[in-house]
């Protein structure tokens, strides 16, 4: 089976807000849990002591903001020392709060629960999966036969176990997937990162033997990536060395690597330029005619690229436009999504061009489905006889299966509950079978598998119950933002809710890189946050893919604003409609979450009494050129480029600090192993906070990587911080303050 999705940058700053916790961090198709992947692919998140500060003239002489650039240095004595201290702070606050403890259990339980469900990757007779538990902490990969899966009784097979790894190796190994042989698929490409790191080793893995292929393909850590071409070449897209990366730290050059060759010596296919976001190649298979595609790509921005083909010993650049997004490979027909009107078909819509007439620079676009202005294409996967779309239609899912004959499309949707998420977890390339998945906000997850032809489905597995959720009801609600735009967000709260604004209220958003909010069992955060009376709220604002391209494109460059404006005035509806009040509405987001968390509390400070503001962005005059920033100018604009300048500076949440407002005491969670979003960010707006006399708390984990855990006990550890703080701060109960 193959699947395109988004192929448009290495990695975007995502959410790392917890949903169902039975597998990973999705989006619909399932990008992230390792199945339906392509064969490659192009992107793979306290109060301190005010210091001294001298006096001029009777006053205190603030500090530039290239006075905090020291804390840019990841991992000095200095710099290490001020998280040290930080940490320090906050943690003896935190952990001694009488929630601390029993939320950490309760958050553990869940997540090393062995009867969660194991997602997994349909290949030839097999299910592949990978599980961590209280027993096994760092994860087993392992697989079951599809006979034994499918009824729900599989029997496991293991075929590395990381804890060992990571034991005998001595490094503190994180799992980061598998790229494996179409033909032969136990020849795997296994990759693995110290602490959770982006930059990851590339080491070849024989399942057969259950070992690592002697002098097989291997790459050092790095955020290079191999895709398989045949039983000896793949595909080396290369990151190694500062000459063979984009400013953005991806690779900027493609090779073709031969068994027995060493990676350096193996001659360059293509390459882009300095300036792009990252250069790609992959193998696009059309299972249908049998038939594998070696792509180019080259990412000129987040969200644009050009696609090039080998021929004749050159490359051939593809007549497509630079913003559409190749989805699938399907009958010969390439499937493509466009970001702008293309043909007379609105953007957003999935178009089919046949290959063959591209590959002779003809370009017969053929429309195969548009959504409304409710609706969005959230992704698409091929099999050996159909291709499925999962659409969002009023941030509600739906999948449909679409079947090609004689040149028409037909539609048919799957049988299945319409008020959640159902996400694809993986497509059989050879038989049409399918693994499915429902869920929403109170309802855990449950998969089942289809017969693609006659959609005909049978549960396999499902999740019980992770909180009472008995009493507790879901609405849509929609608030009107200064522009009059209507913005939809989801509450979660008890059917017995009484509008006297004194209800606990945690308010999610993201807001950016096409990226929706789906309605995902909150398992982690029901037990923790709803089944103690809390009420949740999920706001779906522009930036967001909920609608489509249109949605996103809203909140883009010099209209970022326009994000934060529709996270407040969804803040404001909650306040007006009684729900809740200042004193007791918090807030939390994540990577560019963080960002809308940071530029949100010091717009609006007087609408919140928590923030929880993770791995953020926050110094956005320097997000560029820190790690992989330079790959987001397509989404928040060149700093140096005076006009944007003039737009950032105004929102930019850490030049945007003031002495003379109040901020609620903010929490910063972000990690020292993150290179995506550099903790420099978090570390220098709380510098910059202590400077001015302002209360925070602040966590660095010194593993984690983006998503700033690096194994199931962080996690439980994390949630029980932000969660303790969260209550702390808005039952209006506890005393609120470090001392």
């Amino acid at each position: 089976m193959m699947c395109l999705q988004r192929l448009k940058c290495p990695k975007r700053p995502v959410s790392i807000r917890l949903k169902a916790t039975s597998r990973p961090c999705t989006v619909t198709l399932q990008k992230n849990r390792g199945a339906n992947k392509v064969r490659s692919s192009f992107r793979n998140v306290l109060l301190g002591i005010i210091v001294t500060t001298s006096t001029i003239g009777g006053a205190a002489a603030l500090k530039t903001d290239k006075d905090f650039e020291w804390l840019e240095e990841l991992r000095t004595d200095k710099s290490l020392a001020w998280v040290k201290k930080q940490n320090d702070r906050s943690l003896s606050k935190l952990e001694s709060l009488e929630t601390f403890a029993p939320m950490r259990k309760d958050a553990l339980a869940i997540l090393e629960a062995k009867d969660k469900i194991p997602f997994g990757s349909i290949r030839k007779e097999y299910v592949y999966n990978f599980w961590q538990d209280a027993d096994h902490v760092k994860g087993l990969w392992r697989r079951s036969l599809w006979t034994k899966y499918s009824i729900g009784k599989p029997e496991w097979e293991t075929l590395l176990d990381i804890d060992a790894l990571a034991k005998t190796s001595g490094k503190n190994y994180v799992y980061g997937g598998t790229e494996c042989l179409h033909e032969d698929p136990n020849r795997c490409i296994v990759r693995l990162s110290e602490g959770g790191s982006d930059a990851s080793y590339q080491r070849e893995y024989n399942i057969a033997k259950k070992d690592f292929v002697k002098d097989g393909f291997e790459l050092p850590a790095s955020k290079s990536s191999v895709t398989w071409v045949n039983e000896n070449e793949v595909l080396f897209n290369n990151a190694l060395t500062a000459a063979t990366q984009t400013d953005s730290g991806y690779p900027i050059e493609v090779r073709l690597w031969k068994r027995g060759e060493k990676a350096e010596n193996a001659p360059v296919v293509f390459r882009g330029e300095k300036s792009d976001v990252s250069v790609t190649g992959f193998v696009i298979r059309d299972e249908a005619e049998g038939k594998d595609y070696t792509i180019y790509q080259r990412g000129l921005s987040f969200y644009t690229s050009e696609y090039h083909v080998p021929k004749d010993g050159k490359s051939y650049k593809l007549p497509l436009p630079i913003d559409v997004e190749l989805k699938g490979l399907h009958k010969g027909q390439l499937l493509i999504s466009n970001r702008k009107v293309l043909n007379g078909f609105a953007a957003g819509s999935l178009i089919s061009v046949d290959i063959a007439s591209l590959l002779k620079g003809e370009t017969p676009y053929k429309l195969v489905f548009t959504p409304n202005d409710r609706q969005a294409l959230d992704g698409v996967g091929t099999s050996k006889s159909f291709v499925y779309m999962s659409l969002l239609d009023n941030v509600r899912s739906r999948v449909v299966r679409l079947e090609l004959k004689d040149g028409k499309w037909t539609e048919k949707e799957l049988p299945l509950e319409s008020k959640g998420s159902i996400n694809i977890a993986s497509i059989d390339d050879e038989t049409n079978r399918m693994l499915v998945s429902y869920e929403d906000f109170l309802t855990p997850s449950s998969l089942y598998a289809f017969d693609g032809g006659t959609l005909e489905k049978k549960l396999v597995m499902q999740l019980p119950p992770r909180f009472n959720s008995e009493g507790l009801t879901i609405a849509q609600e929609f608030a009107t933002s200064t522009d009059g735009e209507k913005i939809p967000y989801f509450i979660i709260h008890p059917k017995s809710l009484k509008n006297n604004g004194e209800n606990p209220t945690l308010l999610y958003g993201y807001g950016g890189f096409e990226v929706s909010l789906n309605p995902n069992y909150l398992a982690v955060a029901g037990k923790l946050w709803l089944e103690k009376g809390g009420v949740y709220v999920l706001a779906n604002i522009r930036g967001g893919g909920e609608f489509g391209p249109r949605w996103h494109q809203a909140a883009l460059l010099e209209n970022r604003q326009k994000a934060f404006d529709d996270f407040a005035a969804v803040a404001k509806d909650l306040i007006k409609k009684g729900v809740t009040s200042p004193k007791h509405l918090g807030i939390q987001g994540g990577s560019n979450g963080g960002l809308l968390m940071g530029a949100t509390f010091t717009q609006n400070p007087e609408l919140f009494n928590a923030v929880v503001c993770q791995v953020p962005l926050l110094d956005m005059l320097r997000y560029h050129k820190l790690l992989a920033g330079a790959s987001w100018m397509a989404e928040y604009g060149n700093p140096d480029d005076p006009k944007m300048r003039k737009v950032i500076e105004k929102y930019s949440p850490f030049q945007n600090l003031s002495a003379k407002k109040t901020y609620p005491e903010v929490f910063f969670v972000t990690s020292t192993a993150d290179d995506r979003v550099h903790p420099s960010h978090a570390r220098k707006m709380a510098a910059r906070m202590e400077e001015l006399g302002k209360p925070f708390y602040y966590y660095e984990n010194i593993e984690g990587g983006h998503s700033a855990s690096a194994d199931l006990q962080q996690r439980a550890k994390r949630s029980a911080l932000e969660f303790s703080y969260l209550w702390m701060k808005l039952n209006g109960k506890e005393k609120t303050t470090i001392n």
